[in-house]
């Protein structure tokens, strides 16, 4: 599975940078296209991972005043 998140940042909030660094700590990588980072799961992941990923996105966002969107979907057909 492929995780894309989407960031919509506020200029009352956390630089860019601080949210970047933030997120590469979790594993997400910066992207260009259509997606501001992706997180490439290292094997086969579930549903419930994603959830368990998107929680710890949540925590790591948290008092940053942005904004975030997640999209997983299957790596493979």
């Amino acid at each position: 599975m492929i995780t894309y998140l989407t960031i919509t940042f506020n200029t009352e909030g956390a630089r860019p940078s601080e949210v970047m660094d933030a997120l590469h700590g979790l594993g997400f990588e910066p992207t260009t296209g259509s997606y501001d980072f992706i997180y490439r799961w290292g094997n086969k992941a579930t549903v419930e991972d994603a959830i368990y990923l998107a929680d710890k996105v949540h925590q790591t966002l948290k008092g940053k005043h942005v904004l975030f969107k997640l999209q997983t979907v299957s790596d493979y057909l």
